[in-house]
């Protein structure tokens, strides 16, 4: 009688082992969807930085205009204030192309986290099939050996 209560629990265990294995799989899944949704995030915040920082280009160019043109400097014709202004145009280019870099670079490592945390899911649940099996096995070899 023993042996068959044996069996019973290494059937009821290995089943307890299936379930954890695909909850900590199913956790897991869910912890990837959360780092993808924050991947949405980082793109939607890089695309807003880069926004901002060419609407202040744009505010800050009209304000150096008038203020060359209340000197009384042509804005067109004079060769510092062009010199300024390109280096301003450039720098504001650089400064767009690195925000955008970085947020490619913050979304290529979530894209990574996403997909470790999943496989590390599969994993989980594939040492529990493992584990169940196993358990199964045990409580077979006990149940043939106590007859």
């Amino acid at each position: 009688m023993a042996g068959v209560f044996g069996l019973i629990s290494s059937g009821i265990s290995a089943m307890g082992r299936m379930a954890a294995g695909k909850a900590a799989q199913e956790s897991d899944e869910l912890n990837a969807f959360n780092t993808e949704t924050d991947k949405v995030r980082v793109k939607i915040q890089t695309l807003q930085n880069a926004r901002d920082r060419r609407e202040e280009y744009i505010s800050n160019t009209a304000t150096n205009n008038s203020m060359f043109s209340a000197m009384g400097r042509d804005i067109s014709s004079d060769p510092s204030v062009r010199a300024f202004l390109e280096k301003q145009k450039r720098t504001v280019k650089e400064d767009t192309n690195r925000i955008t870099y970085m947020g490619q670079a913050k979304m290529a490592k979530l894209t990574q986290e996403a997909t470790a945390t999943r496989v590390e899911g599969r994993a989980k649940r594939q040492a529990a099939t493992i584990g169940a099996l196993t358990t199964i096995t045990a409580g077979i070899n006990d149940y043939a050996n106590s007859k």
